[in-house]
């Protein structure tokens, strides 16, 4: 900028300081206008964390709660699966009972005809024989032997009677006890059944459990990541405002050391310029006190000249007056010479004062400018250790936070893992206590019919097929009686 050479510097100190009080203003009120420009982006960018880390949890939530609708809906299907083999095995159970007491009772029905059969060829035979027997004894009268023949017929008969109803009391004894032990081989089969089962379904709720687990560490990590994330972007986001604010104030600093160098440089310049003026000006003033120094000296010249010569005779006035002369003449010049030396001692110390003013005062500038720097580069480092302190505190919050979480989420599914295990062997505890007491129960109820426990587990004689398959034909045949070995040899 240009200055005219007759401005003083009063007058320059004066512009210099509206410019740099304008200056400052406009530095403050950038930095007001940065920090709210930072603290609007640093707001944005929580609140858009925040709506992501919601729509986050809303997703996870909705996954969780899919793959819980996915078990119940697969725990109902297995339900239905299991209550469909059970009926599917109780109607095969029913169909089994009555195609095993058909068959056994097929079977007895022809052993009862071949008995029947075997009775009246041996019923005939006998009575040939008995016929001849008594023929050849010739000694006993007709009608004695009649009676005799119809004595040993009716004998035969009623042995026949009672073997036939021996027989069929074994034959219910036989059928009856053979489908006690189907029924119970089948309430065996049905309780390991269920008991197959429950395993099925336990099995199955220990897999969901697992999985539901499974899930919930898995979004435990998402969130952790997420959450370590947007930690990262919103310290980054405040590092760089950091940084921008420390540059911009460092760059403000040097430029206002700049300028400051510059207008002393100017200062110094305008005051080198306007040294010969203000010298000039006090070389007029030590002249004109010169001159009035020198009215003074002649005044009070001629007021001793007219004493002395009043007291002097006329005859040596000459020699006074040209001796006054000479006196005054050397006074005055001394004195001129005194003043001229001053006007001379007075430039060369002001020159010196001048050069050794402005060099205290550009050292003075300088130290301040770089105490000022220090101070600004010292306050600048305590922020910046301020603010990796309080992201580095935040980063440990956020980790305690996220290490307590999941120990609880831990915790949790320890609980409810030990909680099934405990559900579980109750449940089996139950099954097997319900199955024991139904086999007792029907243990019981078969000794009340005349069976005993031993023949009920003893190995059937009847081939039982399984409940996929169907029954076989029965490998053994009822033993009947034969009329030989009814009656002893002789016995006749």
């Amino acid at each position: 900028m240009f200055w005219p050479r007759f401005a003083s510097v009063e007058v320059m100190a004066d512009l210099e300081f509206g410019r740099g009080f304008e200056e400052m203003h406009e530095q403050m009120s950038g930095y007001k206008r940065m920090r709210r420009e930072h603290q609007a982006h640093l707001v944005k960018l929580e609140e858009k964390c925040k709506v992501d880390m919601e729509a986050h949890k809303t997703a996870l939530d909705k996954e969780y709660d899919t793959l819980l609708h996915n078990f119940t809906r697969d725990l109902d299907r297995l339900e239905t699966k299991h209550q469909q083999d059970v009926e599917r095995r109780a109607k095969q159970t029913s169909a089994a009972e009555k195609k095993l007491h058909k068959e056994i009772t097929l079977k007895q029905e022809n052993d009862r005809k071949v008995y029947d059969l075997n009775r009246k060829k041996e019923y005939k035979a006998n009575k040939e024989r008995w016929k001849r027997e008594l023929s050849m004894d010739e000694s006993t009268p007709k009608r004695q032997r009649d009676l005799t023949l119809q004595s040993q017929k009716d004998n035969l008969k009623q042995h026949e009677a009672q073997e036939e109803q021996r027989m069929l009391q074994a034959q219910k004894q036989y059928i009856e006890l053979e489908m006690r032990k189907f029924k119970r081989k089948r309430m065996i089969m049905q309780h390991e059944h269920e008991d197959q089962q429950l395993r099925d379904e336990l099995e199955k709720k220990e897999q969901q459990l697992q999985q539901a687990h499974a899930m919930l560490l898995k979004h435990h990590e998402k969130t952790q990541e997420l959450e370590y994330r947007q930690q990262k972007s919103v310290h980054q986001l405040r590092e760089e405002q950091i940084n921008k604010q420390h540059d911009t104030e460092l760059h403000n600093q040097e430029d206002y050391m700049e300028r400051i160098k510059k207008e002393l440089e100017r200062k110094h310049a305008v005051e080198l310029r306007q040294q010969p003026k203000s010298l000039k000006q006090k070389e007029l003033q030590i002249r004109k006190q010169f001159r009035e120094t020198c009215k003074t000296q002649t005044k009070q010249y001629k007021r001793y000249k007219a004493q002395v010569l009043q007291t002097t005779p006329k005859e040596q006035q000459k020699e006074v007056i040209k001796q006054l002369k000479e006196e005054k003449h050397r006074k005055l010049t001394l004195l001129g010479e005194q003043y001229e030396q001053s006007i001379a001692d007075m430039f060369q110390s002001q020159s010196y004062k001048l050069d050794e003013s402005q060099v205290i005062e550009c050292h003075r500038t300088h130290d301040q400018l770089e105490y000022e720097l220090e101070m600004l580069t010292a306050y600048q480092n305590k922020n910046k250790k301020q603010a990796q302190e309080q992201r580095d505190r935040e980063r440990r919050e956020l980790e305690n936070r996220v290490s307590v979480r999941r120990g609880l989420l831990e915790n949790k599914m320890d609980a409810e893992l030990q909680q099934f295990n405990q559900e579980r062997a109750e449940r089996l505890r139950m099954k097997h206590e319900k199955h024991t007491k139904e086999l007792e129960a029907f243990d019981n109820e078969s000794i009340a019919l005349g069976f005993s426990t031993l023949s009920l587990i003893e190995v059937s004689r009847e081939a039982y097929a399984d409940e996929e398959g169907s029954l076989s034909g029965s490998m053994i045949s009822l033993a009947h009686s034969n009329s030989s070995t009814s009656f002893p040899a002789g016995s006749l």
